[in-house]
């Protein structure tokens, strides 16, 4: 309950400060006769203030497919065929996470299961989840740790890094699914 209300004294605190300066923008101009420079200017403030909010309000519906390959991209993992995003969710106050799920062609799975069977630290038998951040000795200055195995419904390929002292580290995890034409991406800044 009371990190709650620091997150909405914050916000408070944040959005008086940003009124006072949009009318502070507007009011000294007009002091000094500039009338039409204050109005220009606070209309500005307004204007980028209000495209920041949507652009976090709506951000999950402002993904698209360049941001999907981006992402996978940085895991080393190519989609050569077309593909549909199926949901994408992100948020979190202190600990960020995101989440998207695409359908893919049947060319793409089996080329991302046999990336993931053919590398070193494969392992081939079926395991439950294996989470990567208990596995650390450091989470914020250690080695950056791999998994690729398979459970009884997903080929998974995971990843953890630390990002430095004082940087939250990064966990991501890619889910094939056995059954369906799926991938899942899931990383989590904790």
């Amino acid at each position: 309950m009371d990190i709650f209300v620091f997150y909405i004294l914050i916000l408070i605190v944040l959005l008086l400060l940003t009124i006072g300066i949009i009318y502070l923008s507007y009011w000294i101009p007009k002091k000094y006769g500039k009338k039409k420079l204050g109005i220009i200017i606070s209309s500005m403030l307004i204007v980028g203030t209000v495209l920041f909010i949507l652009a976090s309000v709506f951000d999950d519906s402002l993904f698209f497919k360049s941001d999907a390959k981006k992402y996978l991209i940085e895991q080393k993992v190519e989609l050569n065929h077309d593909f549909k995003i199926i949901n994408n969710k992100s948020g979190g106050l202190r600990d960020y996470y995101h989440k998207f799920e695409l359908e893919i062609s049947n060319a793409d799975k089996q080329k991302i299961i046999s990336q993931i069977k053919s590398t070193e630290n494969y392992q081939n038998e079926i395991n439950n989840e294996i989470y990567l951040p208990e596995l650390a000795k450091n989470r914020y200055e250690g080695d950056t740790i791999y998994a690729n195995y398979q459970t009884d419904w997903e080929y998974k390929k995971a990843v953890f890094y630390p990002n430095g002292k004082g940087y939250t580290p990064t966990y991501r995890v890619i889910s094939i699914s056995k059954e369906k034409n799926k991938l899942t991406f899931e990383e989590l800044l904790d």
